[in-house]
Parts: C-alpha cells; sequence; structure tokens
C-alpha cells in the first residue's frame, strides 16, 4: 500500500487517460501516482544513478517537516509530499476507544499532540518548499503501528491538480500552484489493531477511486475527480486491508481491481458492478496490484504467502481454482512491499526481508529465489526499475542496485545516513528517496 505499517499503496494531460501497463505519452516521464506512470514500479524513460553516497550524485537534500510514507509524486519540476507534523497544541479531547472491544484497545503508536495534515510542493531544481498548504489540523481518532506513519497514503496528480489524500483526514484537491478546490471527507476508520492507514488512490479519465477495507463497513468509492461528488459506492465484505486500488482498460472496459483478505475482486469502474472475484490473499493485505499484457498479478505474506497470476480475459464470476489463474505461488511472497512488473519479470521480496526472488512473469518459470540483498536490513519500501535496472531501498538506509534480468548480478550497494521506508520514485536522470529525516534528489554529479 501505498508504505503503511506499515507502508502503507494514471495520468496525461487532459483529457487524462493512463491504461496500466500500457504505453502512454509524457505521463512515462513523471511519477504522478504510487507505482508510477504504469502502476507497475518502473520509469520507462529514466536513466538514473546506480552509485550514490553521503557526498556523491547527491543533487540536494531537503529536511522535510513532520513524518509520512507516502511516496514522493512528481509532474513536471514539482514534487509533491505528504507529511503530518506534529505541533505543540494539546487536543480539548483525547479521542476514546472505550467504545472498542478489549483486545483492540490501547492497540498502536498514538501521538500526544495534535497534527498537521500538511501538502509540500518542492521545487525539482534546487529542492526548496514553493508552496505547504495544512489540509487539516488534527489528532487522530486511533493510532498507526509503531513503525508506521499518520502520512502513509500517496497522493495523486493528472497534471492540473494534485489529490491529496489522508484517509481518515479526507481527500483534498489542489490546483498544482496550491489552491484548494474541494474536500471530501468519507468518516473515520477503524483499522485492524490500530495499525493505522496507507491504500492511496487511484485515478482514471474523470474518476478517483478509493478503497476503504477496515473493521466497520467496508466500501469502494469512485468519486467525480473535478467536483468530489460521489458517482457510486459498493459494500465489501473485508477487514482492514491496505492494498491500493489498480484500474486498467480491458477489451475496451475500465476495470478496479482491489486485492484483500478474503477476495480479489474486479469492479466495472463505470457502474461499480462486480466482474470476478478470486480466493483472496492472506491476512492484512497490503501490497498492491500489478497488471501487463492481459494478466493481473496479486501478493501478500502474512501468516503465509500468496501470488497468483489472473488472466482477465478468463475472468468472469468466481474464478477460484479455475484456469483463469494461470499460475502461483507460496513461498516467499511479500507483506510490505508491493512487487515490481518490469517487462518479462516480476521481482517480489520475502514479507518485510531483504531476500529476493523474480519470475518470468507470463509463464511462472523461477528465474531465481532466496537471494540476499547483503547490507539491507528489512525492507517497507516497494522496488522500482529503469534502464534495465532495479532498485531496492533498506529501512537502515542501504539501497542495492541489480541488473534487471533472469541471472541476479548485484551492480551497487549505497548507504546513506537515513532510513527509509517510503518508495522510491524515478523521473529522467533523477531518484527521489524519502526518508525519515530528508528527501533525496539523486542524480550524476
Amino acid at each position: 500500500m501505498r508504505t503503511l505499517i506499515l507502508l502503507g499503496v494514471c495520468i496525461i494531460l487532459v483529457p487524462i487517460v493512463v491504461l496500466s501497463g500500457e504505453p502512454a505519452t509524457d505521463v512515462d516521464r513523471y511519477w504522478p501516482q504510487w507505482r508510477g506512470p504504469q502502476a507497475t514500479g518502473v520509469a520507462p524513460n529514466a536513466n538514473p544513478p546506480v552509485e550514490w553516497s553521503q557526498d556523491k550524485n547527491i543533487r540536494w537534500k531537503l529536511d522535510v517537516p513532520g513524518s509520512g510514507h507516502a511516496t514522493p509524486i512528481v509532474w513536471e519540476n514539482q514534487i509533491f509530499v505528504l507529511t503530518a507534523i506534529e505541533t505543540d497544541k494539546t487536543a480539548e479531547t483525547t479521542p476514546s476507544d472505550d467504545h472498542l472491544p478489549a483486545w483492540r484497545r490501547g492497540r498502536g503508536n498514538q501521538p500526544e499532540n495534535v497534527l498537521h495534515f500538511a501538502v509540500l510542493a518542492i521545487d525539482r531544481k534546487n529542492g526548496t518548499v514553493s508552496w505547504q498548504r495544512v489540509a487539516r489540523e488534527e489528532l487522530p481518532h486511533e493510532g498507526t503501528h509503531g513503525t508506521g506513519s499518520w502520512a502513509s497514503n500517496s497522493a495523486v496528480t493528472d497534471g492540473e491538480h494534485l489529490y491529496a489524500y489522508f484517509g481518515s483526514r479526507g481527500l483534498y484537491c489542489y490546483d498544482l500552484q496550491g489552491n484548494l478546490k474541494w474536500e471530501k471527507d468519507l468518516g473515520d476508520m477503524r483499522t485492524r489493531h490500530s495499525f493505522g492507514e496507507g491504500s492511496s488512490p487511484a485515478l482514471h479519465g474523470d474518476k478517483l477511486v478509493i478503497n476503504w477495507d477496515h473493521e466497520g463497513q467496508s466500501f469502494i468509492i469512485t468519486l467525480d475527480k473535478n467536483s468530489g461528488k460521489e458517482i457510486w459506492r459498493k459494500k465489501r465484505d473485508e477487514r482492514t486491508s491496505w492494498s491500493t486500488p489498480l484500474v486498467v482498460e480491458h477489451q475496451g472496459k475500465p476495470q478496479v481491481i482491489v486485492s484483500a483478505t478474503n477476495r480479489v475482486r474486479g469492479y466495472d469502474l463505470e457502474t461499480g458492478d462486480l466482474i470476478w472475484e478470486c480466493g483472496g490473499m492472506t491476512v492484512n493485505a497490503i501490497p498492491s496490484p500489478v497488471y501487463s499484457d492481459g494478466i493481473v498479478y496479486v501478493t501478500s505474506g502474512y501468516r503465509g504467502s500468496s501470488l497468483k497470476a489472473i488472466r482477465l480475459a478468463d475472468a468472469k464470476g468466481d474464478i477460484t481454482d479455475t484456469d483463469a489463474v494461470i499460475w502461483e505461488h507460496n513461498r516467499d511472497t511479500p507483506y510490505v512491499p508491493s512487487p515490481l512488473l518490469y517487462k518479462d519479470a516480476i521481482y517480489f521480496l520475502k514479507v518485510n526481508k531483504e531476500i529476493l526472488s523474480c519470475f518470468n512473469a507470463k509463464t511462472g518459470e523461477k528465474y531465481y529465489s532466496q537471494k540476499r540483498l547483503e547490507g539491507i536490513k528489512g525492507v517497507y519500501a516497494s522496488p522500482v526499475g529503469a534502464a534495465d535496472r532495479v532498485y531496492f531501498v533498506g529501512r537502515n538506509g542501504v539501497s542495492v542496485v541489480i541488473k534487471h534480468g533472469p541471472e541476479f548480478e548485484v551492480l551497487a550497494t549505497n548507504t546513506l545516513d537515513d532510513g527509509f521506508d517510503a518508495s522510491p520514485a524515478i523521473v529522467d536522470d533523477e531518484i527521489y528517496l524519502r526518508g525519515r529525516e530528508y528527501l533525496y534528489c539523486i542524480s550524476r554529479d
């Protein structure tokens, strides 16, 4: 999602139509949404550095106020970052959990003071803040996981507006100069064990899609991007999940694919009608689906392992244990990081560990598995790909770059004095890494 615990997890110039997994135009230059221009984790036209350190290939770094696991969103010369900034204000009343069952009370990390849920626009050239807006001032009604944040949902842009999403704190539409156009409050989410929130919005054409799986009545909702007006809403039989919806074009019609614990489902984007469903993922579904060439891939890895490759041409009704699932794998799949779908290969990590597998995406053939990314200790950030390279960023500040392909080959190991939970963004010859302390622009000196 989307970094959530937890990490949390679409655009051309107007009119906006981005087909996940298919070629686009100018949008491929930027990073307009969670998981990049095609929602696969790949920057198809970029060529960033392979090596960096504290004193090498760092163009600039910015001390970002507050904290958050939302990935940086990049459009033209602007970077957008969502963050939660603790103030010195104390709330007049403290959120009560008396209504919760005993096993859920007191779970999660809770701030002592009111937070500012803020949007920052940053100049790509020099790392200065162009504008900053506080979307909401609030003491969260519940906590997050001890390693989570209150700004884990990533924003999305269509090149004209930024849709900044803070989950229970609302959805905000700004123009790219920072003027608020509309806002939408969907209520308060009650997450499992107060682990926090992390699913990001998906944008397709004039529609925004938000998944709201929690411990209350779960639902999926589609809004008009121009007004925030609700278009349709469907109830879901799910507990908390953190996966970001994926919108794809299949046989001329857009559909929304959502991964979750009970069921993986495909909905008609126009009507919200259920097209297909499949036996679901493990508990606490977090990784986002990825898609290419008619096949969608879903993964999860908490208290079990699951990877399913689903051919959409055969996906109608209940496809559990049918030929629509063309291959599956039940070992070493990710808990928090989403998979990377790069050309003919799908890369995924084991749980939140630095143990890597790579498979042929179409056939399920194992290229390699259980390869250790030496130096990294723990991974929440999702891997990204560019220029026939794959980039992994660890929670301990170590990054490993490998060669894309069926053979495991390490190209570089890089270290910064920071820790990374947010997923990277890649644009042109630059990598943007959001650390716990700084936002880094990594580019050739």
